[in-house]
């Protein structure tokens, strides 16, 4: 064991010569006195990623309660070591291109490690893909949510095809005769990789090809073309798009540019006779984070496709498949967040400096106890998004308002907790200090995965003037808003201040002042909910520094009438 010296104990150059005739040790005897290993925490895993009250109690509150001994299952399967160990190996094993095979056809193929399919034959299996679509259950798509929540602990690049599968199936339906073909497939809970002919597999994965390298996210400049053949509903397409993740996927939605304007189309990868259809990868993206993920550049040239909606609508029919994958990138920063929040806690349980704990330190409870606060929130409102959108894919004239509240909440919960996602991870990893910055801890691909979600499906531009938008062409969202809002008047003299605010500032909406506005309305929807659900003790510190203005500009600035030891007490799962 190594001692610290301090300078009063210190020898003088003189003291201890006597000593000099004793060797130091040497060999293997040497080695085991300079490496014994201290105050050092052990590895977390095996834990339980479901150990969360906020997932659990959002889990029962919006009505998938039923799903609880799933949820709990999954999470131990997250945080066990074999499957941390997948997430690890399948990023550091990148996924390779292979544009043609030995004799020179092209064949457009991705390898992956074996780990990437561990995790995506779990996803699949557990329903996490599109199985929620042929669950009857009320609340399946709850249960799909708190899933993710919890088997996102162990990588976040296999949550793209999963997540491409589960918001395809409703867009898919805008054509019920396709629908009834690939729909069974796509909501099986089967993994089957490989390019085969889409109907001779057990189960589907879907991509989409939307944004193009002059547009981006301004897809109604996209060039690919889309020419009619003599086969009604059948076009080929040529052009190339710019971001196509996940390129093994079977078939594909994708926006093209047809004679009446914008359309949507399925394509895919084998065509019904068993020919490759022409999907020529150019290259893989070189990628911050989401290593796990191939995110391709395709070539479409004479590539069959099938028309979804009517010739010009392509928008309009793609646009449901966006609201679900919004959803699961809010989703996925709330998992990210409840991730670094666990490796924080856990590190700073059993570690010690200057003479204590890290955990019973006042300035590190303060900051865990800020991270914990913004983790629940970003939690709560991931399950409440859920649940609108489970209740408005069964609603009837009677659940409007959850169409409406699900509309406007998702596209704002899309700006705010995926902006909140980078920072965040930033003090979780500086709670391990230098062992956070170094690879093996975990936390540096945590980082790199963060920025991602608030820039796929609409970067924060995109998403908070398509609140601006809603707003304006669908009044009927403002009044979801409002409603939700009013579910906690009174309960918070804050939070009724906030909400007059936003009331004031949504009269004068502008673009230049989107984001301002976007933000204030998902903190104060934030607030609403952890006021009606949460712990008092979190209800009363998220408002009294989101929303009371009793904080600073960094995580770690509770004020100190906050009751930390009653929301760390809730928040931190015991590791270790």
């Amino acid at each position: 064991m190594v001692h610290t010296v301090t300078p009063s104990q210190a020898p003088s150059p003189t003291h201890g010569r006597a000593q000099d005739r004793t060797l130091p040790p040497s060999g293997a005897e040497a080695a085991s006195v300079t490496h014994d290993v201290t105050n050092q925490p052990p590895p977390l895993a095996p834990y339980d990623a479901s150990d969360d009250r906020a997932l659990l109690e959002g889990l029962r509150r919006e009505g998938a309660g039923w799903a609880e001994p799933d949820v709990r299952r999954i999470g131990l399967l997250a945080g066990g070591a074999e499957a941390q160990e997948w997430g690890e190996l399948a990023n550091r094993h990148e996924p390779e291109l292979r544009t043609h095979d030995r004799y020179g056809h092209r064949v457009d193929e991705v390898d992956f490690h074996p780990s990437w399919h561990e995790l995506m034959r779990v996803a699949v299996e557990e329903g996490l893909a599109g199985a929620p679509w042929a669950d009857d259950r009320p609340g399946a798509h709850v249960a799909r949510t708190a899933g993710g929540l919890a088997w996102g602990h162990t990588d976040a690049g296999h949550g793209c095809p999963t997540s491409m599968t589960y918001a395809a199936v409703p867009a898919l339906r805008r054509q019920p005769e396709l629908a009834a073909v690939y729909e069974p497939l796509l909501t099986a809970r089967e993994y089957d990789p490989g390019l085969r002919v889409p109907t001779a597999k057990r189960g589907l994965l879907a991509g989409m090809g939307m944004t193009e390298k002059q547009g981006g996210s301004d897809v109604r400049t996209n060039t690919t073309t889309a020419a009619p053949t003599a086969e009604p509903g059948v076009y080929t397409l040529r052009g190339h798009k710019w971001f196509t993740s996940a390129p093994m996927c079977d078939v594909f939605l994708v926006l093209a540019q047809a004679p009446g304007g914008l359309s949507c189309f399925l394509v895919p990868r084998v065509l019904p006779d068993g020919t490759r259809n022409t999907f020529r990868v150019q290259r893989l993206k070189d990628k911050l984070g989401n290593r796990s993920n191939a995110s391709s550049e395709p070539e479409f040239d004479r590539t069959v496709a099938w028309l979804v909606g009517p010739e010009g609508q392509g928008v309009k029919t793609i646009i449901e498949m966006v609201n679900c994958t919004r959803l699961d990138c809010v989703m996925m920063s709330a998992t990210l967040m409840r991730k670094t929040l666990v490796e924080a806690g856990h590190h700073v349980r059993h570690r010690g400096a200057f003479g204590a704990r890290l955990l019973d330190q006042p300035l590190m409870r303060n900051v865990l106890a800020d991270l914990a606060l913004e983790s629940e929130a970003a939690t709560t409102l991931t399950l409440r998004l859920a649940g609108a959108a489970d209740r408005a894919a069964r609603a009837d004239g009677s659940r409007g308002p959850e169409r409406a509240f699900r509309r406007i909440a998702t596209a704002v919960g899309k700006y705010w907790v995926t902006k909140r996602g980078p920072a965040f991870t930033a003090e979780a990893l500086e709670c391990l200090g230098g062992n956070g910055y170094v690879e093996d801890s975990g936390m540096p691909r945590h980082y790199r995965e963060a920025p991602l979600l608030s820039i796929w499906e609409g970067s924060g531009n995109v998403n908070a003037l398509d609140v601006l938008r809603a707003l304006t062409r669908e009044p009927a969202t403002a009044d979801a808003l409002f409603g939700e809002l009013a579910l906690a008047r009174g309960a918070d003299a804050r939070l009724d201040a906030a909400v007059a605010r936003l009331r004031t500032r949504l009269g004068g909406a502008t673009p230049s002042g989107a984001r301002r506005l976007v933000e204030q309305m998902a903190l104060t929807l934030q607030a609403s909910l952890l006021v009606r659900h949460a712990a008092p003790a979190v209800a009363d510190a998220f408002c009294a520094t989101r929303l009371g203005g009793d904080w600073g500009y960094s995580f770690g600035t509770l004020p100190d009438a906050a009751d930390i030891d009653a929301i760390l007490e809730r928040s931190l799962p015991v590791t270790g």
